[in-house]
């Protein structure tokens, strides 16, 4: 049997508050070094006024291995930091951890990719023009690359809201904990469709949200 309406939704209101923290959390951490990796993975590339071989492979190679690991694998791979910084190793805190990991990396490599979306020739009239690496950061790579950005904080986002989901597999709480432990272990199935139907909406919503304020910068 399904659990009574009222208890259901005091479970699932509770999940969908922990899901909102995990993924809150992560996107803050996600904005914050992200970027700043993103556009340091740019201009240290060859032929920018930065350039830096070695700061841009390790750098790279950094990204790409948190990319190459499987998000549950990364979860356990930190649990030890996660507990010395955090003070425990379950619920939605613990879980923005690895989660903050994840998405730093992810976010970082798509912020290098809508960098270096801009057009060369504006670059190079900023630098043609005299203008300092720090004023052409400001002004030029950060407003040319609004739109992109914004496109690839909304795929991060997406793609953290289903990696809260994977963290209830070591009781982060959330949704996805809601699903494994009501949906999953009694098999509930009602419970089950009504977690991903939520997970799809708020897929959906986010999408939605992150596209209209994509073309209202898109200045093409």
């Amino acid at each position: 049997m399904m659990e009574g309406t009222e208890e259901l939704l005091m479970s699932l209101g509770k999940a969908l508050f922990e899901t909102f923290e995990m993924v809150g959390i992560s996107t803050i951490a996600a904005l914050s070094f992200g970027v700043p990796l993103g556009l340091i993975l740019f201009v240290t590339s060859q032929g920018l006024f930065f350039e830096n071989k070695t700061v841009n492979k390790v750098g790279g190679v950094i990204v790409n291995i948190i990319r190459s690991v499987p998000f549950v694998i990364l979860l356990v791979l930190v649990l030890p930091f996660t507990e010395i910084l955090v003070g425990t190793t379950i619920g939605p805190l613990a879980a923005s951890f690895p989660l903050s990991i994840a998405a730093i990396a992810f976010y970082g490599r798509l912020a290098e990719g809508a960098f270096r979306e801009i057009d060369k020739g504006v670059i190079e009239a900023s630098i043609a023009s005299g203008a300092k690496p720090r004023l052409i950061i400001r002004e030029v790579l950060l407003i040319e690359a609004l739109p992109g950005l914004l496109n690839a904080l909304t795929i991060t986002i997406i793609s953290l809201i289903g990696y809260s989901a994977m963290a209830g597999i070591v009781g982060g709480g959330g949704v996805g904990d809601l699903a494994i432990r009501f949906g999953y272990y009694r098999y509930q199935t009602g419970i089950m469709l009504i977690t991903v139907t939520v997970l799809v909406l708020l897929v959906q919503g986010t999408q939605a949200l992150g596209d209209k304020f994509s073309r209202r910068f898109d200045r093409r």
